[in-house]
């Protein structure tokens, strides 16, 4: 997913979201463990869509708490 597409989805989109791919990168590093895995590099993209999703989400929270001073 690329950095536009999230920003399009609301927050509870991208909880949800992230939950699927958390779920899916789990499933392969399984699989990669009992060598079940050809392409190993679905693992570092999954990560780093993780990052970006939750990197976009914790932006959007600084953006609705206001802060205290």
């Amino acid at each position: 997913m690329t950095s536009k597409e999230i920003r399009d989805l609301s927050a509870g989109e991208i909880s949800v979201k992230s939950r699927e791919l958390r779920g899916q990168l789990l499933q392969l590093k399984l699989r990669k463990q009992t060598g079940q895995v050809e392409k190993t590099h679905e693992l570092r993209t999954l990560r780093k869509d993780i990052a970006r999703l939750e990197t976009i989400h914790n932006e959007k929270k600084a953006q609705t708490t206001p802060t205290a001073a």
